[in-house]
């Protein structure tokens, strides 16, 4: 597969003509990505009020929400896709948003850095917390809450009942489908109920 950043990689899961809610969208570019060559619909979800300002400049429509408070705003099944693309490390509550996503939307897309690749490995038997261009905060200025693995995702998808459709890694624009534990920098999963 040739060099594809990780927007174009996350728009091919997303059938075309979708209706979408994208939680943690930062500044808008993946759902604009979305709008303009999928013809998606949809709105996105973000907390920080710079980042709302630059989706709404993208022209993505944006609800200010912290999604620590849950989805109870939106009906079952009113979403095709909810993504959730480096946002489940961010909060607390990341088993019940997993469980929110499966609720709200057809289909799940989850992605997020994968804290079990090899460099970051190196580095905890070094006797540090590694710090990447997936990770590139120190342990104590990071806005993560939690880090995870591509292993420890599969099984807590399978423990909220999730059907894992498709997964593989992502790593400096390839995608990764042998041993994506240890050899993606990014974890990516495609999620139905």
């Amino acid at each position: 597969m040739s060099h594809l950043s990780i927007i174009e990689r996350i728009a091919q899961l997303v059938p075309a003509g979708s209706h979408v809610l994208d939680l943690g969208c930062g500044d808008g570019a993946l759902l604009s990505h979305l709008q303009q060559t999928r013809q998606c619909t949809g709105y996105g979800v973000e907390i920080s009020d710079q980042k709302v300002l630059a989706c709404m400049g993208r022209g993505v429509n944006v609800l200010q929400l912290n999604l620590e408070d849950g989805l109870t705003m939106f009906e079952d099944k009113a979403f095709d896709v909810v993504l959730q693309i480096d946002t489940l490390q961010h909060l607390r509550n990341a088993e019940t948003m997993l469980r929110e996503t499966a609720r709200v939307g057809r289909i799940g897309v989850v992605a997020f850095p994968n804290f079990a690749h090899w460099p970051n490995r190196m580095d905890v038997l070094r006797g540090r917390m590694p710090v990447t261009k997936r990770l590139p905060y120190q342990w104590y200025d990071t806005p993560n809450i939690r880090v995870g693995t591509y292993a420890d995702f599969g099984v807590l998808a399978r423990n909220c009942g999730l059907k894992i459709v498709d997964s593989f890694g992502f790593h400096e624009g390839q995608e990764v489908r042998q041993w994506p534990n240890l050899l993606a920098s990014t974890a990516v999963f495609k999620l139905s109920n």
